[in-house]
């Protein structure tokens, strides 16, 4: 529950304040401090952020400017949030609920930090089975929240009608899903396709001189049960339409290719540079050897630790009776 004092007109507010009513509606409050703190208490001004979106292509925050805090912080706390926010003099005052906890923070304004990277060669391997397609339907679905919660200048035009993909479900969670089911945040009617996605999948099949898709497609719009949703699905990994699949790969692997790789320190970052190094390497010995082979990067947050480890795998393509399937080859030093 989120409450805005009297004090306040609505009209001073910024979108960024309207994004804290979002999250805390969302019982999220999940604050990061500097390493170097080891109690959660501020007297002394300084930013404090807040973590808004964390995935593989954006880490946001929401970031309280020239902060003071009081009170106990619960970073373990799971639970129904109340919050208040007020204003004394020029200061803005938000008082936050966790259970039996209090916490308050006082701030001049609200901000908000991007940091967006490139996540066009990340991806996990949660689910077996069509590894390269569910890495798709991944980066899909990132770069989909990427354009939902952030303003437009955080992505390209070609970013936006990418995301439109996730409309496509032949392409997203219901065929490929990407994480195990209980962590899958279900969309509204997932199994209906929207015209903008077919008409880019028919763009893309169209370059892939594909007719056989190009047809299918064509039947879609005009049919697109979940039975036909499937069917098509069951086409994208047939070796005879790989062009597809690969065409939008790269396609998108492109668009993210202007924004730049998480740094991680310099002595870790030259770690990861040999990786990489040795994956090339292998990634080379296997092109020589008649196999296709894409290098995925897995790796953590920058400013919010999560439990994910920094790791380059091979994914390694091969036919078996007339449909592509992967092998994950972890690479190490």
């Amino acid at each position: 529950m989120f409450d805005i004092s009297d004090r306040i007109e609505p009209l001073e507010l910024s979108d960024v304040f309207y994004r804290l009513e979002e999250l805390l509606e969302q019982d999220q409050f999940e604050l990061i401090f500097p390493e170097y703190k080891h109690k959660h208490e501020f007297q002394k001004q300084q930013d404090i952020s807040l973590v808004y979106l964390m995935n593989d292509a954006v880490e946001s925050f929401l970031v309280f400017h020239n902060a003071t805090m009081t009170g106990e912080y619960q970073k373990e706390y799971e639970g129904e949030i109340l919050a208040v926010l007020d204003k004394k003099e020029e200061q803005y005052v938000l008082v936050v609920h966790q259970g039996d906890s209090v916490v308050t923070l006082f701030f001049d304004t609200l901000l908000q930090k991007n940091n967006l990277y490139n996540y066009g060669d990340v991806g996990h391997f949660w689910v077996k089975g069509y590894e390269y397609l569910r890495v798709l339907e991944y980066r899909l679905a990132i770069l989909r929240d990427k354009c939902d919660y952030l303003d437009e200048s955080c992505s390209t035009p070609e970013e936006r009608r990418l995301a439109s993909l996730v409309e496509f479900p032949p392409l997203n969670y219901c065929c490929y899903p990407a994480v195990p089911e209980k962590y899958i945040v279900p969309r509204e009617n997932p199994w209906q396709p929207t015209e903008k996605a077919i008409n880019l999948m028919l763009e893309i099949a169209k370059e892939a001189e594909d007719k056989t898709f190009i047809r299918l497609l064509s039947y879609y719009k005009k049919n697109s049960s979940t039975m036909m949703s499937r069917w098509i699905a069951y086409m994208l990994h047939r070796k005879n339409h790989i062009k597809i699949v690969n065409i939008l790969t790269k396609r998108l692997q492109k668009a993210a290719s202007i924004y730049p790789n998480r740094s991680f320190g310099t002595k870790n970052d030259i770690k990861i540079q040999k990786i990489l190094q040795k994956a090339e390497k292998r990634k080379q010995e296997l092109k020589e050897a008649g196999i296709k082979a894409d290098i995925i990067r897995e790796e953590p947050f920058v400013e919010a630790k999560d439990s994910v480890q920094y790791k380059i795998y091979i994914m390694k393509w091969k036919t078996q009776h007339g449909n592509y399937h992967t092998k994950i080859e972890e690479i190490t030093i």
